[in-house]
């Protein structure tokens, strides 16, 4: 029994297959739409390159022939372990011999006055995406809060289709909790170079409207922002009420040891709604990455299928704004030294992220070759220095990557 139809519950559903379990599936989603890809959400889909068909994770028909039985808009409100039951919301109970919950998280809302007003927006699911694209093409004038991947890459889709855009950060500078300074400041001038201003170190006070609909933005700065939209990009909270109504541990997530089972030994936790150890991040830690859901819902399928599997994957990240790809590898929190290879002005640039002397993250601009080297790198623990990073000289695929147990 599969709880959620992200990335996470549907590629559980197609791994246990792929790994020969022959037992009654069932995946329970509530939105209505067959599993579908998020990514293109705040890009391709609401600038208009990809449509609703284009994003389903596979074709109705692959749920059939997999012999998955697929539940969409059905809401699952209790889980009864003594039982080993759900129960949803349309009534009546369904048992499981294992159950996985890939429940993801919802977006945390802008708490100040007039965060309730038409035109207030938040992007989580398709019909979100939708309702977002038609309001987007009416406006003219677009405040996104939140300067990270979400409010961002809207920005660039807004940017791109003509848009008024103006970007508030908190923090000092944009996507400032993920990357070093001279990416930040490298997005910063991708977005104001095509006429996006972007306030950083000023959170929103309030919002005003007239007669129900947004009218301005009101900074802690002073400033009062014209606004026909508000995109709210500001973070989200794991979905854990269904955890913690049964009684399981939770922290930030739903906690679960490093074979992806809570307390709970017939239950499982993945994706964005899960706390998991994890070596590369030196500690518990909780991801919100398709990479992440992708291969904890492999590894889950390899247990629950008799093949008892540890999750230890490094975790890998990415973002699309304009034509600027930017990949992230591993975790850089905690860095004591960055070096770069490249240069900002090609918008070809790696920078290398180190601690203690060892090689722990690697962001690149435009450079998919040291993406892929460096997560090679840094899964096997390769020895290598910053000094190596930095000279262009060094050939890094031919750095030793034995294999490297954490």
């Amino acid at each position: 029994m599969i709880v959620g139809t992200g990335q996470a519950g549907f590629q559980t559903a197609a791994s246990l297959r792929s790994e020969g379990y022959a037992d009654p599936i069932t995946l329970i989603g509530e939105e209505p739409h067959i599993p579908y890809n998020r990514p293109p959400l705040s890009k391709g889909f609401v600038l208009g390159t990809q449509d609703a068909e284009s994003i389903e994770l596979r074709p109705v028909n692959f749920y059939k022939t997999h012999q998955i039985n697929l539940l969409c808009g059905e809401r699952v409100v209790g889980i009864s372990r003594a039982e080993k039951q759900i129960e949803i919301a349309s009534g009546g109970n369904l048992s499981y011999d294992s159950l996985v919950l890939a429940v993801g998280a919802s977006n945390r809302r802008l708490p100040v006055p007039g965060g309730d007003l038409d035109g207030v927006l938040y992007l989580r699911s398709l019909a979100e995406a939708i309702f977002i694209k038609k309001r987007i093409e009416e406006a003219q004038r677009i405040v996104v809060i939140g300067g990270g991947f979400i409010g961002l890459e809207l920005a660039a889709v807004a940017g791109a289709l003509g848009k008024n855009v103006t970007v508030i950060e908190a923090l000092p500078r944009v996507m400032a909790r993920v990357v070093a300074p001279i990416i930040s400041e490298f997005f910063r001038e991708l977005h104001t170079g095509r006429g996006v201003k972007i306030l950083c170190g000023a959170t929103v006070t309030e919002i005003h409207g007239a007669n129900g609909t947004v009218k301005e933005v009101a900074v802690s700065d002073g400033s009062v922002h014209s606004a026909d939209l508000v995109l709210v990009g500001i973070g989200v909270v794991p979905n854990i009420e269904l955890a913690r109504d049964a009684g399981l541990a939770i922290s930030n997530g739903i906690a679960v040891d490093e074979y992806l089972q809570t307390e709970d030994k017939n239950i499982f936790a993945i994706g964005d709604c899960a706390e998991f150890p994890n070596a590369f991040a030196g500690g518990r830690v909780r991801l919100e990455s398709v990479q992440n859901a992708a291969d904890q819902a492999q590894c889950i399928a390899k247990t629950i299928a008799g093949h008892r599997t540890k999750y230890n994957s490094l975790p890998w990240f990415w973002t699309d704004q304009y034509e600027i790809k930017l990949q992230m590898a591993g975790i850089s929190a905690g860095h004591d030294r960055v070096v770069t290879r490249g240069n900002a002005e090609a918008k070809k640039l790696s920078v290398f992220y180190f601690r203690n002397g060892k090689l722990i993250a690697v962001d690149s601009i435009n450079r998919p070759v040291d993406h892929m080297i460096g997560r090679k790198l840094i899964a096997s623990g390769a020895s290598l220095t910053p000094e190596e990073c930095a000279d262009e000289t060094v050939d890094l695929k031919r750095i030793p990557t034995d294999p490297y147990v954490h």
